[in-house]
């Protein structure tokens, strides 16, 4: 037989839950026992839990409850899940309690050297990301399920400009995690179209008793980048070149906006085209930090970055001085 027929076999014999040795195993299947042993290990790797025990009633067996484990899983699949579990739990994931099960059940039809290695691993992983509030957890739920089952929610949202909170119906088509936000796409019944919400701007959410069927070809991810994402075709761009180190290079294109305005590059010079309110707003904040690493050739965006940085200058200098001025009168 092939080894795969032995490991079937080998497999079958121990589910009956009698302890078998090796010899015993061997000389069932007529092979050799370190056919057996070689046999035993690929079930292990593989995802069996098989307790090996010693002494003169010792010999293989599963371990109890296997029969009701419904998958077999192999280490790297195994690591996978628990890290997988980890990036859920730490973004905010609206179901990350179920994984957690999904991997507590994993982890319950596992031997001791399986399930050490899978401490480990699960030690071995971790994500940097601010705790999202209880509420916004139950928030993403609701839109999860109600994207799932097309029911229509009442929603409450701050639009974060110094408004007051406005109520409108909504159809979630689905939620998009996305540069450590959670995004809700679906039709705005205020607005008549779909849009685009922060989650962490939610107000409140309410069923009601609408439905809605979500558009075959629509894609949440795609939309928000979309809305996003400046449209080359309708906006007017400017052309910005920056010589820098090729490591300063690769974290910028890195960035989002950068990277998709990538236009040309080289090892120490890359052109972006980018849109040309950014080059008023966004962009010079971003590259501040750079300093005088990067060297760019945009008059527009050289003049916006030098009134930035005096205006940053002056702030700083006037703070200065108050300070100043509060220290002397305090030691006065």
């Amino acid at each position: 037989m092939t080894k795969a027929d032995n490991m079937l076999s080998i497999l079958w014999m121990l589910r009956s839950g009698k302890r078998m040795t090796a010899q015993q195993l061997a000389e069932k299947l007529e092979i050799h026992v370190r056919t057996v042993y070689r046999c035993i290990d690929s079930l292990c790797a593989s995802g069996v839990p098989i307790i090996a025990d010693s002494g003169p009633n010792g010999g293989y067996r599963i371990l109890d409850g296997f029969s009701e484990s419904p998958l077999l899983f192999d280490s790297d699949e195994r690591k996978g899940l628990i890290h997988a579990a980890v990036f859920a739990r730490e973004a905010g994931y609206p179901h990350s309690e179920a994984v957690d099960r999904a991997v507590d059940k994993l982890k319950r039809y596992t031997n001791e050297k399986q399930l050490d290695r899978l401490e480990r691993h699960s030690g071995g992983l971790s994500v940097i990301y601010p705790p999202l509030a209880g509420k916004y957890r139950t928030f993403l739920q609701v839109l999860e399920e109600a994207a799932g089952q097309g029911r229509t929610l009442e929603m409450e949202y701050d639009r974060g400009k110094g408004d007051s909170p406005s109520t409108r119906s909504f159809d979630p088509y689905g939620i998009v995690y996305w540069k450590g936000s959670w995004y809700a796409v679906g039709h705005c019944g205020y607005r008549g179209e779909p849009r685009s919400f922060r989650v962490d701007r939610i107000i409140a959410l309410r069923e009601t008793e609408g439905r809605f069927e979500r558009p075959a070809s629509f894609s949440a991810k795609d939309f928000l980048l979309g809305s996003l994402l400046p449209d080359a075709g309708s906006q007017e761009l400017e052309t910005v070149r920056i010589k820098a180190q090729e490591q300063a290079l690769n974290e910028l294109c890195q960035h989002w906006l950068f990277g998709h305005a990538l236009a040309e590059r080289s090892p120490e010079e890359a052109v972006f085209r980018l849109e040309r309110s950014t080059l008023d707003t966004y962009v010079p904040y971003f590259l501040m930090p750079y300093g005088t690493a990067l060297k760019i050739e945009s008059e527009p965006l050289v003049r916006r970055m030098a009134e930035v940085a005096s205006r940053m200058a002056a702030y700083y200098e006037s703070t200065l001085s108050q300070l100043t001025v509060e220290r002397k009168l305090l030691d006065e």
